[in-house]
């Protein structure tokens, strides 16, 4: 069985925004059994010797399938998709145009938006360096809504791991007014969080957490 390694205590900053709802969801979206390890951030859980030896980097998330440890979200999402049978095609090209678009989430939109968060919370005196990252995530939402273009879901013709990497890295902007122009960008959005095993993941989470789920969606 599955073990997912996350959250049930953090800063209060972090409540809700952690990496450890995205394979969570792929779970609940897979059906695959899991159980989940909870972690306690602020009595130090993450820096003991023995999550040091699963996650170097100390950071969250975590799986363990019977001994298989993977950490990143991106890579733990597609283990579950490939595992399951459930979030990723059956044919070659198809999976790797899930996969294209899980690199494109993680490495291409996700670093953008966490440069936005570091210039807004540890200040910066270069207006130029903030018109040019903001140019830099219009940039990136712009590719991902010419692809939405007539398409359901960002990948393939059904939903896959992809959607649920593209959502995980949306919601750290889904508070600002980011997505606006891009109304296919929205409404896909907007399908993806309502999809039943996404809500689950949110409630279970706040669960965990002792908060309100309104307070994290």
């Amino acid at each position: 069985m599955i073990t997912l390694y996350g959250f049930r205590k953090i800063f209060p900053e972090g409540i809700g925004e952690t990496k450890d709802l995205r394979v969570q969801w792929a779970l609940e979206e897979s059906g695959l059994p899991y159980r989940f390890h909870a972690l306690d951030h602020t009595a130090g859980d993450l820096d003991t010797e023995a999550y040091g030896k699963m996650n170097p980097f100390r950071q969250v998330p975590v799986i363990d399938d019977d001994g298989y440890v993977l950490t990143e979200s991106a890579a733990c999402v597609l283990y579950v998709a490939e595992k399951s049978g459930a979030l990723m095609p059956g044919d070659f090209q198809g999976r790797l145009r899930v996969t294209q678009w899980c690199f494109a989430a993680v490495a291409s939109i996700e670093p953008t938006f966490v440069t936005q968060d570091m210039l807004a919370i540890f200040g910066n005196a270069d207006k130029h360096l903030d018109d040019e990252v903001a140019k830099l995530a219009r940039r990136w939402l712009g590719g991902a809504e010419q692809r939405l273009d007539g398409r359901t879901w960002i990948a393939t013709d059904a939903f896959s791991a992809a959607d649920i990497m593209l959502t995980g890295v949306l919601r750290t902007i889904r508070k600002s007014d980011q997505l606006a122009p891009f109304p296919n960008l929205t409404a896909h959005y907007a399908r993806c969080c309502a999809r039943p095993a996404w809500q689950k993941t949110l409630a279970l989470s706040a669960e965990r957490l002792g908060v309100t789920v309104e307070s994290i969606r």
